[in-house]
């Protein structure tokens, strides 16, 4: 036990010198940087035809043995010269850009989404394809309706725009997803949940029973509809659910332009469907996962991913690196304490 008490004792030691080199560099970082930041971050492109051709020739070098691998390229190289010479050099491979989205609750990935478009907005051309990997379960209203009307300026552009949907486009990700001329779903993600909730807990009872007052003073008579601490009144709770059923009504009225196939007020419940149940109901035009999708476009066309990374600051990397010393140093140690006792 004295050796575990030192050994204790020497990480804690460590982990506080640490701590404190970094605060001191992000201090100073934060000094020499004050007013110098530039904003914005970088466009990274990659092109995922050299991705999908060199998972290929890693399992073909894995699986053949020299000669025919050799044979293989021989083959492989001859074909492509011929496709090309057949084609001529008058004709080009079509563009697609793949992108990203990623939702929260915030919808926080709307910052990179819109830069990307705004990219690929000043290239791409009706000729071109642009595909969005969709992940989504919802969140805010306004921030999910930021997100869809940037994805709309690729539709006002008239560039096709592909949605895929491999896990969940549920509420404010079923917005942005109905804009894609074609969604592309999983067979078991989830789709729809095309309605508005609103909830929170009242405490103004619990207040009461220890004679502690909460008052609430608006200007406007609906300022303030539900509360946390004050007395909801009847006619608060009708205000709140109106302004629901308007935003609802919104929603389903965005759905339906972009999306006329559906009969929205069978699947405007807020009920969810499978992939499959998706399909049937029009909610989804196929059934692939991206993966599958962009694997088939890759055979005919050129793609192109685009993320755009924001650009931290060197005060944010420490920051982010003095985070992940305090987090590996607690597991390091508990991890050591579980091994010795």
């Amino acid at each position: 036990m004295e050796f575990l008490a030192e050994y204790a004792s020497f990480l804690a030691k460590t982990a506080t010198l640490v701590i404190a080199i970094l605060v001191v560099l992000s201090a100073i970082a934060g000094l020499r940087g004050k007013g110098r930041r530039k904003p914005g971050g970088q466009l990274q492109v990659t092109r995922l035809n050299e991705f999908y051709k060199d998972l290929r020739e890693r399992l073909e070098s894995g699986l053949l043995d020299k000669t025919q691998l050799k044979a293989l390229r021989k083959q492989q190289a001859k074909a492509e010269k011929q496709q090309q010479k057949k084609k001529g050099k008058a004709e080009e491979k079509g563009r697609v850009f793949v992108l990203d989205f990623d939702g929260d609750i915030k919808a926080s990935a709307t910052e990179s989404l819109r830069n990307e478009i705004t990219a690929l907005l000043t290239l791409a051309t009706p000729q071109d394809e642009v595909v969005l990997r969709l992940e989504s379960g919802g969140g805010l209203v306004h921030s999910y309706g930021l997100a869809a009307s940037q994805l709309a300026r690729i539709r006002q552009a008239g560039i096709p725009l592909t949605v895929c949907i491999d896990k969940v486009a549920a509420s404010g990700g079923y917005m942005m997803a109905c804009i894609g001329e074609k969604i592309v779903s999983a067979p078991f993600a989830v789709l729809g949940s095309i309605g508005v909730v609103a909830q929170l807990p009242n405490v103004n009872r619990l207040l009461k029973k220890h004679d502690i007052d909460f008052e609430v003073l608006t200007a406007g008579e609906y300022k303030r509809t539900l509360t946390v601490f004050g007395e909801n009144t009847e006619k608060g709770r009708e205000k709140f659910q109106e302004d629901l059923d308007i935003t609802h009504q919104l929603f389903k009225d965005f759905v339906a332009r972009y999306r006329p196939q559906l009969h929205i007020d069978e699947v405007a419940t807020g009920e969810v469907w499978l992939g499959v149940a998706a399909l049937n109901r029009k909610l989804v035009d196929e059934l692939q996962t991206s993966d599958e999708y962009l694997s088939e476009r890759a055979r005919t066309a050129n793609l192109f991913h685009l993320h755009y990374a924001e650009r931290k600051s060197l005060q944010e990397r420490i920051g982010m690196a003095a985070s992940g010393t305090v987090e590996n140093t607690v597991v390091g140690l508990w991890s050591k304490l579980g091994r010795l006792r």
